[in-house]
């Protein structure tokens, strides 16, 4: 059937799909709603977790839109920014991203509609299903499937405004420039795939084959006149700027993940109308020979047969659908580093209950036992459990090779423990970074108004009334610094006063002991500083240090000596055949028997570690015990 002759179908589409195509893209689409809220969890990809760069600020007020509306793309990209906010709301997130697909899936219908090839139109369920691909490697690509978005929909309203009826052959070409300089100034070099759309419909469907390569020509000229000669952008820009492979997206090794997915979300329509039109092309050719041919004659017939049964048709199709679906996501589905992010997220909002349980899942990174360890000691079981997790001696404080500078992960540990000044640094890195986050700005207001630079907080404190969700946060604290501005009243921000030092710089494995004990000097109650220090005694084996610092134990509330001090005592003393002075503390009686069933286990073995590995690690793979012998910890029972 030519497309002249298919209105009577086209307006058919127009009312309305079939009941069967509906109840499918609902199911569809809220399965889709429902796996990105209650297991991607958008609020991950809002946070970032120290690995998106090029997730969006935003920020309220004239001063920030009118940053936008000077250039071509930039009102597109500051739709997307907004919108992206909402993923900081888990569910509302969800919702945006599932509509955006959506409304790719019905643009690529109506296409396919048009061209009259509704045999086609499981192909609008490819870009979403690729959308959720991305989603689950957790990178943000929101800004350019926006773009892509504007482009299929300005693709819909040539269509729409062209194939209505006939129109003077001036019509088609003067329709497409002027959306074509409308959806370049919205949408930036996204324009790109609606002029490649309109070519491949005029060129094989539309029957007006020099307008379709008129159309051709128009991705060249359209971004140097508009982009380049008008608004004064690079060619580089011009001519890339939103797309996926722009410079901007790939810029940094992380930005260089799911580039090649995300093009093909881009080409999912191009390639089908192209693949489609040639098809159409060479059946037309040769269908008197294939007419005449047994086998052309038998697929026919079993493909008329398939079209009549609807039921069997859609019920195939829906299976092959969600097949489809559920098998991408099941082989794409990034566990490990949803895990990453959970903990990195939960560690950032103090939720220690839920960092501990992350982390019990994949616990193999130096990332995450970071933040477990924060997590153990501000939940009091530090000195208890920590041992109960892969330890190494670089995870304490990100020292190790390859995590020197990994300055999100660290910034909060320095707030704690009273390293101000290198916290400082470290947001400051992260700010040239990751850009304005309101995360990062709230811990420069935090730390400039724990240090009583009020000028500088007022500034971060400012920029941070105009974020969505962390407003009222920045104008509680400047309303309290207008009544009180040494926020003397504020017991957080005195106790950090109390416990920080006043000059401090970098921060290395050969400086952990010395920056410690200085904050212990400053105060000797700062007991994070402690347990820490302690800690890295046990990790780096230093217990002669260890067991110099007992005394310490006085300082604070421990009702008793926490269990893997106790271990280190004990193998201390085995160690050396001297005893200590616990200062009329004693022993448990656990900690003697552990100690006793562990070397009875160890000695049976003829002190072969290797031979003795498995039954000490099922029964002391938490203790430190363990760790002294291996060299390593947290082997599950």
């Amino acid at each position: 059937m030519e497309i002249g002759n298919s209105q009577i179908e086209i307006r058919k589409w127009g009312r309305g799909q079939n009941v069967a195509g509906i109840i499918r893209s609902s199911i569809f689409f809220i399965l889709f709603y429902l796996y990105l809220w209650l297991d991607v969890d958008l609020r991950l990809i809002y946070h970032g977790a120290g690995e998106i760069i090029n997730f969006p600020s935003f920020f309220t007020g004239w001063a920030f839109f009118k940053e936008f509306v000077s250039r071509p793309g930039g009102l597109l990209e500051y739709t997307a920014a907004l919108l992206s906010q909402l993923f900081y709301i888990g569910w509302v997130g969800a919702l945006v991203a599932t509509l955006q697909a959506w409304l790719i899936c019905l643009c690529t219908g109506y296409f396919l509609r048009i061209i009259n090839y509704p045999r086609l139109r499981w192909v609008r369920f490819l870009a979403p299903v690729l959308l959720l691909i991305i989603y689950t490697q957790y990178t943000y690509r929101f800004t350019t499937t926006t773009a892509l978005s504007a482009a299929l929909l300005f693709v819909c309203l040539y269509l729409k405004m062209t194939t209505k009826k006939q129109r003077a052959g001036w019509f088609q070409p003067a329709v497409f420039l002027l959306l074509s300089i409308i959806l370049y100034y919205l949408a930036g070099a996204a324009y790109l795939l609606f002029a490649l759309l309109c070519a491949i419909y005029e060129l094989m469907f539309g029957r007006r084959r020099q307008v379709g390569l008129l159309y051709l020509l128009s991705p060249a000229v359209i971004p140097y006149v508009v982009g380049v000669i008008l608004f004064g952008e690079s060619i580089i820009n011009a001519f890339s700027d939103l797309l996926p492979f722009s410079w901007k997206t790939i810029l940094y090794e992380a930005g260089r993940r799911m580039v090649i997915l995300a093009c093909l979300v881009y080409l999912v329509l191009p390639l089908t109308a192209l693949i489609a039109g040639l098809g159409r092309m060479a059946l037309t050719r040769s269908v008197k020979e294939k007419t005449d041919n047994k086998f052309f004659r038998l697929v026919a017939q079993i493909s008329s047969w398939y079209s009549r049964h609807k039921r069997l048709r859609w019920t195939v199709e829906s299976l092959v659908l969600f097949g489809l679906a559920f098998g991408a996501v099941f082989f794409s589905r990034d566990i490990k580093k949803k895990n990453l992010f959970a903990v990195d997220y939960y560690a950032c909002h103090k939720m220690w209950h839920q960092v501990i349980d992350s982390a019990q899942r994949h616990p193999n990174s130096f990332y995450i036992i970071h933040a477990v360890n924060r997590a153990l000691y501000h939940s009091g079981r530090l000195n208890l459990e920590m041992f109960s997790y892969p330890q190494h001696s670089g995870t304490l404080f990100l020292t190790a090779k390859g995590s020197q500078f990994a300055y999100w992960k660290k910034f909060d540990v320095y707030i704690d423990l009273g390293l101000i000044n290198i916290a400082q640094n470290d947001l400051t890195e992260c700010l040239e970074v990751f850009g304005e986050r309101p995360l990062i700005l709230k811990r420069l207001a935090f730390v400039n108004m724990v240090k009583g630079d009020i000028g500088s907080a007022r500034i971060f404190l400012g920029a941070l009334s105009k974020t969505l969700f962390d407003a009222d946060w920045a104008n509680n604290y400047l309303e309290r610094l207008q009544s009180d501005p040494n926020l003397a009243a504020d017991e957080k921000i005195q106790h950090l006063r109390s416990v920080m030092l006043e000059k401090d710089s970098g921060f290395s494995a050969i400086d952990i002991e010395d920056i410690l004990s200085q904050l212990l000097e400053k105060n000797k109650q700062n007991r994070m500083a402690f347990e820490y220090l302690m800690a890295w005694y046990m990790l780096a084996g230093q217990l002669d240090k260890f067991v110099q610092n007992l005394d310490r134990l006085d300082d604070f509330d421990y009702t008793q000596i926490p269990r893997l001090y106790e271990e280190a005592m004990l193998v201390h003393v085995n160690r050396t055949r001297k005893p200590l002075d616990l200062h009329g503390r004693r022993f448990s009686s656990e900690s003697h028997q552990r100690m006793d069933a562990f070397s009875q286990i160890f000695n049976r073995y003829g002190k072969n570690k290797q031979a003795a590995f498995y039954e000490l690690a099922k029964n002391y793979g938490d203790s430190y015990l363990f760790y002294c012998i291996y060299g390593f910890s947290g082997v599950r029972k």
